[in-house]
């Protein structure tokens, strides 16, 4: 129980924070309205970094992705059969850190007038809609995580805490260079999971939420971890 819970609480943290300073910005009255992508690119890299150090203290593997732990499998690095347990914890940590968030930010919730800023404080959307972009960006984006992150970890595919910033710094320069497209869930919990907390709590005047998009930011991370498997194992393990 020590890894799923560690893998629970990190990635509740994780979204706790990177969901917060997403309402931070967003939502009107607060003290960072209008603070903009560089504060937000920030916060995330951040916010990594704790989700990190707090789940390596539980013998957690530090994934807190279902991206990182499908590369991970897929890479060898690890057991397929505690796939399907962390994915279930990362999850419900994603769910309950977006649950957080919400009742943190009620007040400003209900004064928000625009209702995809409150859908964007859960989960992603694309500056512009473009079905083939908007999945190569996040492809692309994940590529990069899973592909560092297969460098970055353990024999084990670990990712402890002497991880926790390497990890931090490369979704930073992911978000600063690669996030302005579809604000690089690079994460299917990150944004399936609060995209359900979304429709499920009383948010006064919501949207609906853009469940035609929300298929790409769950399989486009995947897509783009296998990617970064396949070319890690083209440069190290290939003969001679």
């Amino acid at each position: 129980m020590k890894p799923f819970l560690g893998e629970l609480i990190g990635t509740m943290l994780l979204i706790l924070l990177g969901n917060g300073v997403v309402a931070n910005v967003v939502l009107q009255r607060t003290k960072g309205h209008n603070a903009g992508w560089i504060v937000i690119s920030f916060a995330w890299a951040m916010a990594v970094f704790v989700g990190v150090i707090i789940s390596s203290a539980s013998e957690s593997k530090s994934h807190l992705n279902p991206a990182v732990t499908f590369g991970m499998a897929v890479a060898g690095k690890f057991p397929w059969a505690d796939v399907g347990p962390y994915i279930l914890a990362q999850m419900i940590g994603a769910a309950i850190g977006a649950f957080f968030v919400w009742v943190h930010y009620l007040p400003h919730f209900a004064v928000t007038e625009d209702a995809n800023a409150k859908l964007a404080v859960f989960c992603t959307g694309p500056a512009i809609r473009h079905t083939v972009s908007n999945f190569l960006g996040e492809a692309i984006g994940t590529f990069v995580l899973v592909y560092a992150a297969l460098h970055i970890s353990s024999a084990a595919g670990t990712i402890g805490s002497l991880d926790a910033l390497p990890i931090a710094l490369v979704v930073l320069v992911i978000g600063l260079a690669l996030g302005g497209t579809t604000g690089y869930a690079i994460n299917p919990a990150r944004d399936l999971a609060p995209r359900i907390m979304h429709a499920i709590l009383p948010i006064p005047n919501k949207r609906d939420g853009d469940w035609g998009y929300a298929w790409i930011p769950v399989v486009g991370p995947l897509v783009g971890a296998a990617l970064a498997v396949a070319l890690y194992w083209a440069v190290f393990q290939m003969p001679g």
